[in-house]
């Protein structure tokens, strides 16, 4: 298993740790990482997003990512280590919904 620790600003910014029991920093850390960025700043806008729209706005900006990956990526933001954002999920109709970071901080 490995360990990835990334940041932006070290004095401000707390690591960014992946792992897992498939997790290779070596293949995978620089991808998820940037992913777990993009989706973040995007994010943050605290406006309703459905995966493909996510999809769509990091690929033009040359971030390859899959509806799968940023999937992912936003049950990250939910997690402690990653900040522990409170991010809201909207069904709009069938199995498409929408997420948002809350404005709100998480308790």
């Amino acid at each position: 298993m490995g360990l990835l620790q990334l940041s932006l600003i070290p004095e401000v910014a707390p690591p960014i740790e992946f792992d897992g029991a498939t997790f290779d920093a070596k293949q995978d850390g620089s991808r998820l990482a940037s992913q777990f960025i993009a989706t973040r700043e995007l994010m943050l806008d605290h406006e309703w997003h459905n995966l493909a729209q996510i999809v769509l706005a990091l690929r033009k900006q040359g971030i390859h990512v899959t509806e799968s990956s940023i999937s992912a990526r936003i049950r990250d933001l939910r997690k402690a280590k990653f900040g522990g954002y409170n991010v809201e999920r909207r069904r709009v109709i069938g199995g498409l919904f929408e997420y948002r970071v809350s404005p709100e901080v998480q308790a």
